[in-house]
């Protein structure tokens, strides 16, 4: 598919690494890299929720880390590792989440499920390196525990229109291994 606004003059090369699989890739240097994946690349488990970085429903795994795919230019990720929520169907974890997201009702209408499952994979990660957050500053005497209110805050980013929170927090806290305070 052709992208608006491209043109031979404009257009750069970007290669992508995309779960796994390398691409070559022209593309227009305003080409988001959520654009890239669902129109040019056919990927569409990553989903356009606003388009503003509001709603984290195209959350992808960059190098290991969590961002908005919508607010991010696909030449910006040149010679990124890129985790989307089908890379995830072979990831030990990813699938952890998305049996405990059916198993705590974690998801509803579905349509936000990958950027949650994206976010939590990523934001499990960051508990266990000993990122802080604001409901926990410091985790170096480690007796922190991922709390309901630790998930809460970590997932910010990703909203769930059905309001699903309950269940996409009891499906961390299952995944984590945490029991309920």
């Amino acid at each position: 598919m052709v992208e608006p606004f491209a043109s031979s003059e404009s257009a750069v090369g970007v290669q992508l690494r995309i779960n796994g699989r390398c691409y070559d890739l022209v593309v227009d240097p305003r080409t988001s890299l959520l654009d890239c994946l669902r129109d040019r690349l056919g990927l569409t488990g990553t989903k356009k929720g606003c388009d503003q970085g509001a709603c984290g429903a195209c959350t992808v795994l960059v190098d290991g880390e969590r961002i908005n795919s919508c607010l991010t230019l696909a030449v910006q990720c040149d010679h990124c590792e890129i985790t989307t929520i089908e890379g995830l169907t072979t990831d030990e974890l990813g699938n952890r989440l998305q049996e405990a997201f059916v198993v705590h009702d974690g998801l509803q209408c579905g349509y936000c499920t990958p950027g949650q499952i994206c976010s939590a994979t990523a934001m499990l990660a960051e508990f266990d390196t000993g990122a802080p957050s604001a409901v926990t500053a410091d985790r170096n005497d480690g007796r922190m525990r991922l709390t309901d209110a630790e998930i809460k805050e970590r997932m910010a980013g990703n909203l769930c229109r059905c309001g699903a929170y309950n269940g996409i927090v009891a499906a961390i806290r299952d995944v984590a291994g945490e029991a309920r305070p």
